[in-house]
């Protein structure tokens, strides 16, 4: 075990700095704009986010998932209908987003409220997944309880066999996409001694993005 403390471990971000004259009007635009740059620069899973959830009584939790598409209403993802941050969002239908680009000192800050997508979205996108995770989804019932991974292995196996014949493997009812349409992305860009960058685009009630510089 080290003997440096956690608590003197230290970074300067030095590497970029973010102005009012560097961002477009749209936020969807100017986070495309970053993700490309992300994905340019290799960064591990550029589309990893966290999602934060609260359920009805207030309890807080978050994970890690990945972005899957992204238009002019949101940022989607897909998962399990039957999972803890499914049961989250139906009775809160709030959450926030956030992704770090550590090499490229940024983040992003995203909250807004939740919606299902289409069942023609979920089907596309579940027919373009790798045979194995379509299997996968079927097999996992998520966030059960699970006494070995031998039984979830045998899970598997029995999704398998059901279509061993090669029969094209639909899309559960189960298992399918949300979108969050935002209301609020903020932008930060790590700067020397703690000084960083950061502007808040705010949905105003006339549908227009309101741009504000917070401080670090």
């Amino acid at each position: 075990m080290s003997d440096e403390s956690i608590s003197d471990l230290r970074k300067d971000y030095q590497k970029d700095s973010l102005t009012r004259a560097d961002l477009l009007a749209d936020p969807i635009q100017q986070f495309q704009l970053w993700l490309d740059v992300a994905r340019k620069a290799k960064v591990l899973e550029p589309t990893a986010m966290n999602l934060a959830t609260s359920s009805a009584d207030g309890v807080i939790s978050s994970r890690m998932v990945l972005l899957k598409d992204l238009d002019q209403r949101g940022f989607s993802f897909f998962t399990n209908y039957e999972s803890r941050k499914a049961n989250d969002l139906a009775e809160h239908s709030r959450a926030a987003l956030c992704f770090w680009w550590g090499d490229l000192e940024r983040q992003v800050r995203i909250e807004g409220v939740i919606e299902k997508v289409s069942a023609a979205e979920s089907d596309h996108y579940y027919s373009r997944r790798p045979r194995g995770s379509r299997i996968g989804a079927i097999a996992s019932r998520q966030s059960t309880k699970l006494s070995s991974h031998a039984e979830l292995e045998q899970q598997v196996q029995v999704v398998e066999q059901q279509y061993a014949d090669g029969e094209e493997i639909q899309r559960p009812d189960y298992w399918g996409g949300y979108r969050v349409l935002p209301n609020s992305l903020e932008f930060w860009q790590g700067r020397p001694s703690r000084l960083h960058d950061r502007f808040c685009y705010q949905l105003a009630e006339d549908g227009q993005w309101q741009i504000t510089r917070l401080s670090p």
